[in-house]
């Protein structure tokens, strides 16, 4: 990393308020160059829940100076109800929050020191209402930078997938959210009102699960902030950024095939990170360059080539021994001129030719029932750039699951996109969850996960209805994967794993499925990218990172415990999974805030009762600083019956020894679906 001490234009940062339409102000603060109002600049907004008082100040420290530096205003905005910004937080993406962005991006483009041109960029909540905004169409925004988001808030998030509950992130991201929005504002910013601004935030609270879970189908609640719902509307330049070991890479896919306004996409190794951050898995690159050549195109009207580029950009990922954290991933950049490209063709791999699995029945069917810790070895849902981040070796994992393996390769094999699978089958009871793995299988036997997709059966007419399987009945079902780019080597299998439970990733249905697959029916569909294509193309090359110097912050205490840690009672059958999810840890900061955070997601599940699955995350969060002393624990906890979800959430809110507020939730909802 490069860090950049000297830059073209000097530097001043403001804290400042921005009023809303309805008379409720943001808390935000401005870096600009100071001399912005006699030479105005376009401004760059990142709008978040995450606090830019504490728990973002380290990153925001990396590019908001550097951007002001290369000749912008870029501000950093805390959502209303969060960080130190007036009002109450009721849910993510609401018709609320994107109305304000709105006004704040109105607002930004009418200060004196700003050209009246405006973008707006973020990584994950960013990137989601960067994209929402834009599809609203304030005048000033003329250009996006989304980083792993995206545009699909039922099929491609932490609620759902492939139309089946979620296990590790519904209840999880819930629980930190809880334990988010119950922070309160900093007396630094708001002084004495600190205290009421608390209480009527807590007072509020509602936690975001019981909303989530009760909209277990595509409904009107997930169209609202998915702009797939109608990519015409956005009209501001798109650069759409992603890993692949993000869960959201499939939406760069997509942006880049729908949208009329201007796009490209870059899909590199990352993990859910911005690209600049030097963690696993690598490398990284000068993402700030990249930006600010985007941000001078579209918003100062520099000619600079940045539309030269191939449309899209791709890491081409070369094999590797299953770990669950790679420095860097060795492979190189290739570049497609659509997508769907020309250079990518698919690739048909039927079941019972090229792909061989176990012994069939006598009428030609493979039997699949799969025990219900099958996910155990799935690895994080959303990979940090922690050590215990990705799948290790599949090995345990295909031996709870059928598989269907190719003879070893005679040729290399490059994969660019999002296979699927064609299954057809019969299924012995009404509801249940396929899963299906794509791995490579070395010579010697290890197997890396390459890519993975999930349908509920219900949802296999579409994710808006649940529509019960008619046992007895056989029909054609399609998985689809998520994108990935692998090259596969000579002398590899391709192995193709199929289970009925993937805990807990996926919640499992109420009874334990038992499916049957007419093999010589079911194949494996592969895109297949040309190499030939990259003949003759020039390279693809970014600049090392370069970031502005980082936040002098001193780290604190982290627990003493494993990241990830499974445990087996042999007796029970029981299966635990403990995972800290790291997001940072504890640390003190410039200004004498120290905070502190404790978090621990724990899933329990018998391999034989899909009702006993339990999913619980706690979370402690402390802010200090001298004559102020306040702590938020928080414990959410998800179960289930055959007919219910049941949820339970607590909240204790402590400061200087007083408890502040203390409140239970119980629900019971229904099982629609899930």
């Amino acid at each position: 990393m490069r860090y950049r001490e000297k830059f073209a234009r000097d530097v001043e940062v403001e804290d400042t308020w921005i009023p809303m339409r309805d008379g409720t102000r943001l808390h935000a603060r401005v870096w600009r160059p100071v001399d912005a109002v006699d030479r105005p600049v376009p401004a760059l907004l990142e709008y978040l829940p995450y606090r830019k008082g504490d728990w973002t100040a380290p990153r925001d420290a990396q590019r908001h100076p550097w951007y002001a530096g290369h000749g912008y205003a870029s501000v950093r905005v805390d959502l209303r109800g969060s960080g130190n910004s007036e009002g109450v937080m009721r849910d993510e993406y609401s018709e609320q929050e994107l109305a304000d962005g709105v006004d704040v991006v109105h607002w930004l483009a009418e200060q004196p020191w700003s050209t009246g041109r405006v973008g707006m960029f973020g990584i994950s909540w960013g990137g989601f209402n960067s994209l929402q905004v834009a599809a609203l169409r304030p005048e000033p925004l003329k250009a996006v930078v989304t980083v792993c988001s995206t545009d699909d808030r039922y099929d491609n998030d932490v609620h759902y997938i492939g139309g089946a509950v979620l296990g590790i992130d519904m209840l999880a991201w819930a629980g930190t959210m809880l334990a988010f929005t119950s922070r309160p504002p900093d007396p630094a910013a708001v002084g004495d009102r600190w205290l009421p601004m608390w209480r009527e935030r807590l007072d509020a609270l509602e936690p975001f699960l019981h909303t989530w879970l009760a909209h277990q189908q595509r409904d009107d609640y997930w169209r609202h902030g998915s702009v797939c719902e109608d990519y015409s509307a956005i009209d501001a330049a798109v650069l759409a950024v992603g890993g692949w070991a993000d869960p959201y890479r499939d939406t760069v896919l997509r942006l880049v095939e729908h949208l009329d306004a201007p796009v490209r996409g870059i899909i590199g190794p990352w993990a859910h990170r911005y690209p600049d951050i030097e963690l696993p898995p690598g490398p990284a690159i000068g993402f700030l360059q990249e930006t600010l050549r985007w941000w001078d195109h579209w918003l100062k009207g520099e000619d600079n080539g940045v539309m030269d580029t191939p449309p899209l950009r791709t890491w081409m990922q070369e094999p590797v021994p299953p770990r669950t954290s790679y420095p860097e991933r060795p492979g190189r950049w290739v570049g497609d001129p659509s997508w769907p490209s020309p250079s990518v063709s698919w690739q048909t791999r039927p079941f019972a030719g090229d792909l061989r699995g176990p012994a069939t029945m006598g009428d030609g069917r493979v039997v699949i029932s799969s025990p219900q810790h099958t996910g155990v070895d799935a690895g994080r849902y959303f990979p940090f750039g922690n050590a215990t981040d990705l799948p290790p070796d599949q090995r345990e994992e295909d031996g709870r699951s059928t598989c269907f393996d190719s003879a070893p390769l005679t040729e290399r094999l490059e994969i660019l996109g999002r296979a699927r699978v064609r299954l057809r089958m019969d299924c012995d009871v009404t509801r249940a969850n396929v899963i299906v793995r794509l791995c490579d299988v070395a010579p010697d036997g290890s197997s890396t996960l390459i890519s993975r997709g999930v349908l509920n059966l219900a949802s296999r007419d579409g994710r808006d209805r649940a529509v019960p399987w008619r046992p007895g009945t056989k029909e054609d079902v399609e998985i689809e994967l998520t994108a990935t780019g692998y090259a596969v080597p000579a002398e590899h299998r391709l192995r193709v794993a199929v289970s009925t439970a993937y805990w807990p990733w996926v919640w499992p249905q109420p009874t334990s499925p038992v499916l049957r697959v007419r093999a010589q029916d079911s194949a494996l569909l592969l895109p297949v990218r040309d190499p030939a294509a990259d003949a003759g193309a020039d390279p693809i090359e970014f600049e090392e990172p370069e970031q502005a110097p980082p936040l002098p912050v001193r780290s604190g205490s982290t627990p003493d415990r494993p990241e990830r840690i499974v445990r087996h009672d042999v007796a029970t059958g029981e299966w635990t999974l403990q995972v800290d999810p790291n997001y940072g840890g504890s640390r003190t900061f410039p200004d004498g805030m120290e905070y502190s955070e404790s978090a621990l997601e724990t899933y329990r599940i018998r391999a034989d009762d899909p009702l006993s699955a339990s999913a619980t995350s706690t979370w402690t969060i402390r802010l200090r600083r001298e004559g102020w002393d306040v702590q938020v624990d928080t414990r959410s906890e998800l179960r289930a019956t055959a007919e219910e979800f049941v949820l339970e959430s607590r909240v204790t809110a402590v400061a200087d020894g007083e408890t502040v507020s203390d409140r239970t939730w119980h629900r019971r909802l229904p099982r629609t679906s899930g």
